[in-house]
């Protein structure tokens, strides 16, 4: 009967797992390793004289046992433990540029523990211990992003390893707000200038009205005098000094004769007059006194506390420090302004009457006007009507 080609394989491989003192050279326990069954096998099948009387071939076998030992040793690291796994992946933005320093966060319910951890500078993250079979949500949060969750994940152990592959930040709409200081007097210039457009029926100026009241702020001496200047050579102004003149005229008052020469010295009267009182009322003393030459348009509360408001401005008015002050500057313009009228008036119409009538005529004049102001003119004049009180 023949003998089967492998039984003395097999009877040496015995031999060695039992044998603690192997006679063929071979290291014990070696066939616990895929690697070395082929060294032993060799062995095996080789004359035992073979091997202990061949140097090389025992170097030979030396080295085919070292390689199947770290064969071996790799396969335990890679083979992951068992009921384990691993989810990975890296943060980027819609630009795939990576989001380095991104907090990532495995979460699951209870009783599972959520893990956190930090990308990496290349926007890279993992967890190595996840449990199998557990619904896992990977929450990622940056500054300037909007957070990003994942869908659902289960590992399962045909599927242990999980690469995250669409983990896209969206940057935050976040909506800033810049606070612009500026000084009084850049306030107060950006003010004049609004209210130069200000003008009744879109013609004729109507500059000193402040209709924002609550957030007017005092005017300069240059701001004083530059609104001054702008009212007196307005084109619309020295046409109203041209009619004024023409009614003066048709009336025969003051007393200069008629004709052209008359015409001229009445318009020449009313064109001082106007300035002088613009100039005395509006600037100069309100400059010295600090006063403020605008009327202030209430615009609320009631009929009877507006119409007070009005009538009571050329005898009160706000000084550049906020406070309630007689309006020195308004009742002094008139009076000056009808004082100067003395030196250029014909003589018959010169003397204490001139003076205190034109005041009485000026100071009259300026209270049906707030009244004006305060009920009508807002209304026919377009600029004011987009401003706010």
């Amino acid at each position: 009967m023949r003998t089967h080609p492998f039984k003395p394989i097999q009877s040496c491989r015995r031999h060695l797992r039992h044998s603690s003192t192997p006679s063929n050279g071979v290291r014990p326990g070696a066939l616990d390793n895929k690697g070395v069954t082929i060294a032993a096998d060799l062995a095996c099948t080789l004359p035992l004289s073979w091997v202990r009387g061949n140097v090389m071939l025992k170097k030979y076998l030396l080295v085919l046992s070292m390689i199947g030992s770290l064969s071996a040793f790799a396969e335990t690291v890679a083979r992951p433990e068992s009921g384990r796994g691993s989810i990975s992946g890296t943060v980027l933005d819609l630009n795939d540029a990576v989001v380095p320093g991104a907090k990532v966060v495995l979460e699951c319910q209870s009783p599972c523990k959520s893990e956190s951890t930090t990308a990496g500078d290349s926007g890279a993250f993992a967890f190595t211990d996840v449990s199998l079979g557990t619904s896992y949500e990977v929450a990622v949060s940056a500054s300037g992003f909007k957070e990003w969750t994942s869908p659902p994940i289960v590992l399962t152990a045909e599927h242990s390893a999980y690469l995250l592959t669409d983990a896209r930040m969206n940057t935050d709409n976040v909506t800033e707000s810049v606070t612009v200081y500026a000084s009084q007097e850049q306030i107060a210039t950006e003010q004049v200038h609004l209210a130069e457009k200000q003008r009744i029926l879109g013609v004729i100026p109507n500059f000193y009205v402040v209709y924002d009241s609550k957030n007017a702020v005092p005017l300069t001496a240059k701001l004083k005098f530059q609104m001054a200047m702008k009212v007196s050579t307005d084109p619309v102004t020295i046409a109203g000094v041209a009619l004024f003149a023409g009614i003066q005229q048709a009336g025969g008052t003051p007393d200069w004769g008629g004709g052209a020469k008359g015409y001229g010295q009445r318009f020449g009267a009313a064109a001082a007059g106007g300035f002088s009182d613009i100039l005395i009322g509006g600037a100069v003393l309100p400059s010295l006194l600090h006063q403020d030459p605008r009327y202030f348009y209430q615009g609320t509360g009631t009929t009877s506390s507006r119409l007070r408001h009005a009538l009571s401005s050329p005898f009160i008015t706000r000084g550049d420090n906020g406070g309630r002050q007689i309006n020195f500057s308004s009742l002094g313009g008139d009076l000056a302004s009808s004082a100067l009228a003395q030196t250029y008036y014909p003589d018959s119409n010169r003397g204490p009457g001139l003076v205190f009538g034109n005041f009485a005529i000026g100071t009259g004049e300026r209270m049906l006007s707030a009244v004006l102001q305060e009920f009508v003119l807002r209304r026919i004049t377009p600029a004011a009507r987009k401003q706010t009180y």
